[in-house]
């Protein structure tokens, strides 16, 4: 099993930034990586952003270049740089991980974009 626990929502006003991070525990060698994802209305969920155990790094087109992920393998945490946010950024961010035999998901950290 694999827990992933995320922090670093808030409130901020359009053109500012936050940080999320996901802690990740457990059996995480049996993961291939890490990811964040936000629902979308009347939209299938977005992964916006993943980094693989590789360190390569993937992006949605509607972040790349706001948003940018990386991990701290010490921590084991991973961390969503979210700069520029928008109103439609708006969202509840989960963390998901995927494993060999499902994909584990965080409880999920509110993001609130005021214009």
């Amino acid at each position: 099993q694999v827990q992933l626990v995320e922090s670093g929502g808030g409130l901020v006003q359009a053109g500012g930034s936050l940080r999320l991070s996901c802690l990740v525990s457990g059996n995480i060698d049996s993961i291939n990586g890490v990811g964040w994802s936000r629902p979308v209305p009347g939209k299938a969920d977005e992964a916006v952003a993943a980094i693989t155990s590789a360190g390569v790094t993937v992006y949605s087109d509607s972040v790349k270049r706001r948003f940018t992920i990386s991990r701290d393998n010490a921590k084991n945490t991973v961390y969503l740089q979210m700069n520029n946010l928008q109103p439609e950024d708006t969202a509840v961010y989960y963390c998901f991980a995927p494993g060999p035999r499902q994909t584990y998901w965080g409880q999920g950290t509110q993001v609130t974009v005021s214009s």
